[in-house]
């Protein structure tokens, strides 16, 4: 069965954007911040990762491999039609985002990481998802379904209620299923080891933007990546936020501190100065976990 591709692509400037949806999440979650960064002049390009926006069973049949290869396959496409390209996403997408940018140094410009998750430790997580470290095969991990829950990873009451309401439609495009398969959790925990071994030799600059108060993957997660990885760090932390920043009540902030992300590594690379990104990073001190 072909599924329908709910991508979304936004025409612009030679600086393009690829932004990737979270696990079992839609390009819809990136919308907003896409239409920001394509009003402000780029390219952006949602694509729908490989078995999302289906069945249960359509996405408990792919792993991370399979969604890396979509990832691939955009920044592809993106850059027949841009000569820098910034890679970002949303959670697990954000972790995709890294494994790019470590697989292509010279074609991944720098990289924009919305919430972040290596790790599934915010204060909304249930304290029994711990022992899904024990499960190690997909045998066993079919066995499980880890489901939608309060809230959602929403904090705004009203947009909190129209995801649900999309959520309990049946319509996965709209805003992802109200369960996902065990089985994908296990790769995500695949992938997120990969990832972690490639860190040190990212050395583009990156942009975190990590909600204080995430309900599913702590400030920690932000903190780690922001000791691990080899290039320059920009870091803003959200404080009226969960989760799903790229809709929730700050979003307009994402958009305003991408944008300006990308404008000074546009000017940066215009500029006669080749000293070094101090002017982007410097004045931003570390996190604490």
């Amino acid at each position: 069965m072909t599924m329908h591709d709910y991508s979304e692509r936004f025409r612009g400037g030679s600086l393009g954007f690829l932004l990737i949806h979270g696990l079992g999440g839609t390009p819809a979650e990136l919308r907003f911040v896409a239409r920001g960064l394509a009003k402000a002049g780029h390219t952006v390009h949602c694509p729908q990762l490989a078995g999302h926006c289906g069945s249960f069973e359509e996405l408990r049949a792919t792993g991370w491999q399979d969604w890396y290869a979509t990832v691939r396959a955009a920044h592809a496409e993106l850059r027949r039609s841009c000569n820098r390209v910034i890679v970002g996403g949303l959670s697990m997408g954000a972790i995709l985002a890294l494994h790019l940018a470590a697989e292509l140094p010279l074609e991944v410009q720098a990289t924009a990481l919305f919430a972040p998750t290596l790790k599934l430790d915010g204060w909304g997580v249930p304290w029994y998802s711990v022992f899904f470290k024990l499960v190690r095969s997909e045998w066993s991990a079919n066995l499980v379904r880890f489901s939608e829950r309060e809230p959602y990873g929403i904090k705004d009451p009203r947009v909190r209620a129209l995801v649900m309401a999309a959520i309990n439609s049946g319509d996965s495009s709209k805003a992802g299923q109200l369960s996902n398969p065990g089985r994908v959790m296990l790769e995500m925990r695949r992938l997120v080891a990969v990832v972690r071994a490639e860190l040190p030799s990212i050395r583009q600059p990156t942009l975190i933007v990590h909600p204080r108060h995430d309900d599913r993957a702590s400030l920690g997660n932000a903190a780690y990546l922001q000791r691990a990885l080899g290039g320059r760090v920009e870091t803003c932390v959200l404080d009226d936020s969960y989760h799903v920043i790229t809709v929730d009540r700050q979003r307009d902030i994402v958009v305003e501190r991408t944008a300006a992300f990308a404008k000074r590594l546009a000017n940066f690379g215009t500029s006669q100065h080749r000293g070094d990104l101090a002017d982007i990073v410097d004045v931003y001190r570390p996190l604490s976990a």
